[in-house]
């Protein structure tokens, strides 16, 4: 009989921790794949502006190569390795925190922000003093909150047009349930639409939802809308929120979600009437999707995810650094220009 079929992916090494003997702090990138993360330059941005002789690291080794299929595998430290090595670390200043530890890595904090505990996810470590103690606490928040928010309300032609009115959140993971937070929290919506293949997935953030919040009149409610049909006849949303993969629909539930997805954003013939706008959280490997593109001929103000990832990225920096980032002179333009001259060198690369 034939041995059973080992993935690279479970025989692989964990990527080595290291802590570099030429910076004073050190931050690290959480999770895998990391091929595509803008995060470390965005970083170093923030570092060199302030005069900070520290560093990102991202931790996700890579097997293969681009030219291979399936794509390169990737693997990061389990996080009791990872735990332990952080808070042994002098020079440690925080962490992002990607996929697929956002939820796990919860329970090994010390502590969790409100925005952590109501997104259901922790993207970013700090560290605080106990008040009591002394001691170093290890917290958990979650900076996508102010990404998204920023992003939408920095970008919208009137943000108070928000309040009020429906939103719609297309996906199921992390960004949908952050965004659910963000919707309610800051743009006041009166009601969210979620819109996603997997019917579990949305069934799972209904659910969680229930828990964290029990009293259902306290909240703006969330609708699965499952039928085109019914989204046509819905109150339009004011604000979209998209958090899926870039990938053409294949399967009848992809197909769909996508034609509910069509039939909220519209066509050519409605697009003198829409003032909405869609913050699309996919920009890699290039920043304008599918989705991006049936927004903008329905008329939506399209958002890149890059500006969520670079207003995120600006709190994680304020909490590892104790710095008024947004207000320090030239910083945030700064920091713009990095990431919009990475997506321009990757945008000219896909076209060759």
């Amino acid at each position: 009989m034939a041995a059973p079929a080992v993935s690279v992916a479970q025989t692989q090494p964990e990527e080595p921790i290291t802590i570099p003997d030429n910076r004073d702090g050190v931050a690290y990138l959480y999770g895998h794949p990391l091929l595509n993360s803008l995060s470390p330059p965005l970083h170093q941005t923030v570092y060199n502006a302030l005069g900070l002789n520290w560093t990102q690291i991202p931790l996700s080794s890579v097997y293969g190569t681009s030219a291979t299929y399936p794509p390169p595998y990737t693997k990061s430290p389990s996080i009791e390795t990872y735990m332990a090595s952080i808070r042994s670390n002098p020079k440690f200043v925080g962490s992002s925190v990607t996929m697929p530890h956002k939820v796990a890595i919860m329970p090994h904090l010390d502590d969790l922000t409100e925005h952590a505990r109501q997104a259901g996810a922790c993207n970013t470590i700090f560290l605080r003093d106990d008040p009591t103690t002394g001691k170093k606490q290890y917290v958990g928040t979650n900076t996508d909150c102010d990404g998204i928010r920023e992003a939408l309300t920095q970008n919208a032609p009137n943000p108070e047009r928000f309040r009020g009115r429906p939103a719609l959140i297309i996906g199921g993971g992390g960004t949908a349930r952050t965004a659910v937070y963000v919707m309610r929290r800051w743009l006041g919506s009166s009601k969210i639409y979620v819109v996603n293949r997997d019917a579990a997935e949305v069934a799972a953030i209904l659910e969680e939802d229930r828990q964290r919040n029990p009293d259902p009149n306290a909240q703006a409610p969330l609708i699965h809308v499952t039928d085109p049909a019914e989204a046509a006849r819905l109150e339009a949303p004011a604000a979209i929120v998209s958090g899926i993969p870039n990938y053409p629909p294949k399967t009848a539930e992809e197909l769909n979600s996508r034609a509910i997805i069509q039939a909220f954003l519209g066509d050519e013939t409605t697009a003198d009437k829409q003032e909405g706008v869609i913050l699309e959280m996919c920009y890699h490997p290039i920043p304008w999707t599918d989705i991006a593109k049936l927004a903008s001929a329905g008329g939506w103000k399209v958002i890149l995810g890059s500006e969520a990832l670079i207003w995120q990225g600006l709190e994680q920096a304020h909490l590892w650094t104790g710095k008024d980032i947004i207000n320090t002179p030239g910083l945030v333009q700064k920091v713009k220009d990095t990431v919009a001259e990475i997506l321009a060198e990757r945008l000219a690369k896909s076209n060759l």
